[in-house]
């Protein structure tokens, strides 16, 4: 790697942790009740604290730890429709198939067990304090992909949001997945683009706290065009969560 990576200044600061247990998914849950209950007031306040909704239970969920103090920064989970359970809906499909394009791709044709959906990305408010992060669960830098990080952020917190998209995409790729979808900001989906995550729109815009659409990666596009920076911290990111869990990746039993 080389020196003042994106890479190592991720791991020197963070740890990708997989949630797989109560206590663990739970902190999840209040990271994401901090951001879209407290915060941002998307999701309504509760007395237990914690932001839960129906899909937890078919979803996995990572963590990302910091590392001096313990503190968990943010969380993501990847919800996979169960291949026993062929009527399961992924929330985009739930409430936004109507705008999916779907002579690009159709969910609805891809085995289930196949792919997933990213949502809940979310980053405490205490690790994203400048004046633009105001209002939005997590931001990505917007500085040039070839010059991510300024002298001083090379020196403090690197792109967590980043970090975090790495850990679901290498979640996807553990399991064997064919692709992936994400309801997101088009203006996210260009930077998302220019990091390497090229990102396809399947789905018209619509107003989801602000205008939203469905994008698709495909498996093809899951680490090949990230920068060498990137693919240093994916590969860090992918093995992290190898030796964290053991996944029984999708077979597509018309394969066999």
């Amino acid at each position: 790697m080389s020196e003042y990576s994106i890479a190592d200044n991720f791991n020197q600061y963070f740890k990708i942790k997989f949630a797989n247990t109560k206590e663990l998914r739970q902190q999840a849950f209040k990271i994401r009740y901090g951001v879209y209950s407290k915060e941002l007031g998307w999701e309504p306040e509760n007395d237990r604290g914690m932001e839960t909704d129906e899909y937890d239970n078919s979803a996995y969920h990572c963590l990302l730890e910091h590392r001096r103090t313990g503190d968990y920064a943010g969380c993501i989970r990847l919800i996979i429709p169960p291949i026993s359970q062929p009527d399961y809906l992924l929330p985009f499909e739930q409430n936004c198939l109507e705008s999916a394009r779907t002579n690009i791709i159709d969910s609805t044709q891809l085995a289930r067990g196949s792919f997933g959906e990213f949502s809940r990305l979310a980053v405490l408010e205490s690790f994203r304090r400048r004046k633009k992060e105001k209002n939005k669960p997590y931001i990505i830098c917007e500085e040039n992909p070839d010059t991510i990080y300024t002298e001083e952020e090379h020196r403090h917190f690197p792109n967590i949001a980043m970090g975090l998209y790495l850990a679901g995409i290498a979640l996807a790729e553990l399991c064997n997945h064919v692709g992936l979808f994400v309801m997101v900001e088009p203006k996210l989906n260009r930077l998302l683009v220019q990091f390497g995550l090229p990102f396809k729109q399947v789905g018209n815009e619509m107003e989801y706290h602000g205008k939203r659409a469905l994008f698709y990666l495909d498996r093809n596009d899951f680490n090949s065009e990230l920068s060498q920076e990137l693919k240093e911290l994916y590969s860090i990111i992918h093995n992290d969560l190898a030796q964290q869990i053991s996944l029984i990746p999708f077979t597509n039993a018309a394969d066999k």
